[in-house]
């Protein structure tokens, strides 16, 4: 049975310095995980496909205690990353909700690298993204089988307002999808032909979406 449970910012500074510690696992990007992290820490973005292979590489344990943390109480990666961590099997998570930005705030020790580029300045209005460099990535999976790769996009533009990402829209080409786990391999286009299908996507009648 799955423990779910959060951990406050003083219980976790006596566990981690404890005789048997926590993994601390930052579910952040990896440039925010450069610039500062928690030491200890281990880097595993929550936002990747990879998540739960470099997940179970690190920690082959499932009884393992485990602490995913974030950003500070208003993000989500913390959440997300202790849901993951139970699906797969995990029996010991825990969240520390509260982040880097609340362990900073208690004088936590922070190891500090290279730091983040100021936060661009957004000018209001509908902006067309960049095709060339931005990709979608998708993952599936059954009972028995799971893949990943990617989809390509026509077109994508994000709409801001004061500064921030208010909506946007994105067409994306159905006939332009990768298996990255099954390239070079005669699966491949069983895999491709069969999302093609009416089974799936249903591409000749949708090629876009």
């Amino acid at each position: 049975m799955a423990t779910k449970a959060q951990i406050q910012t003083e219980a976790l500074l006596k566990q981690l310095e404890s005789t048997n510690p926590p993994v601390l696992i930052d579910v952040r990007l990896q440039d925010d995980f450069t610039a500062a992290h928690i030491p200890q820490a281990i880097s595993n973005c929550v936002f990747e496909v990879a998540f739960r292979e470099r997940l179970i590489a690190s920690v082959p344990d499932q009884a393992q205690s485990i602490v995913a943390y974030g950003a500070n109480s208003e993000s989500f990666e913390a959440r997300m990353a202790a849901e993951k961590l139970r699906r797969a099997g995990y029996t010991s998570v825990f969240e520390y909700r509260d982040g880097l930005e609340a362990w900073q705030a208690a004088g936590g020790p922070v190891i500090q690298g290279e730091p983040l580029p100021p936060e661009p300045v957004i000018s209001d209005g509908m902006h067309s993204v960049d095709i060339a460099k931005s990709s979608v990535e998708w993952s599936g999976r059954n009972l028995l089988n799971k893949h990943h790769g990617q989809i390509g996009l026509r077109s994508g533009q994000l709409e801001c307002l004061k500064g921030q990402l208010c909506g946007g829209r994105f067409v994306i080409d159905m006939n332009n999808i990768v298996c990255s786990n099954l390239q070079g391999t005669e699966l491949h286009d069983v895999l491709i032909n069969h999302l093609r299908s009416d089974d799936f996507f249903d591409i000749e009648r949708f090629p876009e979406a």
